[in-house]
């Protein structure tokens, strides 16, 4: 490990700022408690290093609009209908996952996120800039590049066959932005993340920000009771927080409250989760989604941690 010139905190909104520092203070100065982990993460950024870079142009299907900038998938639990010719309309089982959803660009961002969050972090705390340019191009391949990048919306995520092109819960695709917008804070003091990265990236953030909140099928996701509309907010006050948008972050991190009081009963069960096949995994699903409304609420003056809903 190099040692670090900054001892400024990261722009992150999820994680805290000062612990990281802490943390990076701790590895400089040879922490053995941490020297485990420490080696894990180089090993993994290596590892890192080789894939992608990813692009929704790579796909092989055309979406709907023909344009290949539009990201494409499908719903994860809907198969083809074994009693008609075509297959046509699918049918959904719930539970079951289809693995050909998989064939689209679900794979490929869940990749790139991975990717540049493992790379991000040990830039962090090595300082080894071959891993910053490494995410820097990830990031600029996925979001910048006009020859690769993604158009900022999800009007065909989770499409069915036969039955829609899309679908207002396929925003459950990028729940993980926020981790990914704090992976971009990581990279802050890199010389391979440049102020006109940064700007082209906020751009992108605040198209999407805007196409979650005006399009018909972000306003569905609002309306969802469940864990849809847990980390459709989650992404919102991430996205929020990110491009300086004020006025939506203070709308989202004031309805949180309302997202526990729908959702979570007083012996703490979530009846809507536990109404799907797989409840154990959906409920904490939701949860992981509320908590990080709870982290990113505090950016905005708002307590979730220490709410107690009415009546209990």
């Amino acid at each position: 490990m190099t040692g670090s010139s900054s001892e400024t905190p990261p722009r992150v909104f999820l994680l805290n700022g000062a612990s990281l520092l802490a943390a990076r203070r701790r590895v400089y100065d040879g922490d053995l408690d941490l020297a485990a982990a420490d080696q894990r993460l180089l090993l993994d950024a290596q590892e890192a290093a080789t894939v992608g870079p990813f692009s929704v142009v790579d796909k092989t299907t055309l979406p709907p609009s023909s344009d290949l900038h539009d990201y494409l998938s499908q719903g994860p639990y809907w198969w083809p209908d074994p009693d008609t010719e075509d297959g046509l309309p699918w049918v959904r089982r719930d539970g079951e996952s289809n693995p050909d959803r998989e064939q689209h660009d679900r794979h490929a961002l869940a990749a790139m996120m991975s990717a540049v969050n493992t790379l991000s972090a040990a830039f962090f705390f090595s300082d080894l800039e071959s891993f910053a340019e490494r995410a820097g191009l990830l990031l600029r391949a996925w979001f910048i590049d006009p020859a690769t990048c993604m158009n900022p919306h999800l009007q065909f995520a989770q499409g069915i066959p036969g039955r829609c092109d899309g679908r207002g819960i396929g925003i459950i695709d990028t729940a993980q932005i926020g981790f990914l917008i704090d992976s971009v804070g990581l990279l802050g003091a890199s010389a391979a993340w440049t102020v006109e990265d940064q700007k082209s990236l906020t751009d992108w953030m605040s198209q999407f920000l805007t196409w979650l909140t005006d399009s018909d099928y972000g306003r569905d996701e609002a309306r969802q009771q469940n864990n849809h509309g847990t980390w459709y907010d989650a992404q919102l006050l991430s996205l929020a927080l990110f491009t300086d948008n004020h006025e939506v972050a203070r709308q989202v991190a004031g309805r949180a409250a309302q997202r526990l009081d729908s959702q979570i009963e007083a012996d703490g069960t979530q009846p809507h989760e536990l109404g799907r096949t797989k409840s154990l995994g959906y409920s904490l699903m939701n949860l992981t989604g509320l908590f990080d409304l709870a982290d990113l609420g505090r950016h905005c003056d708002v307590d979730l941690w220490h709410y107690e809903g009415a009546g209990r």
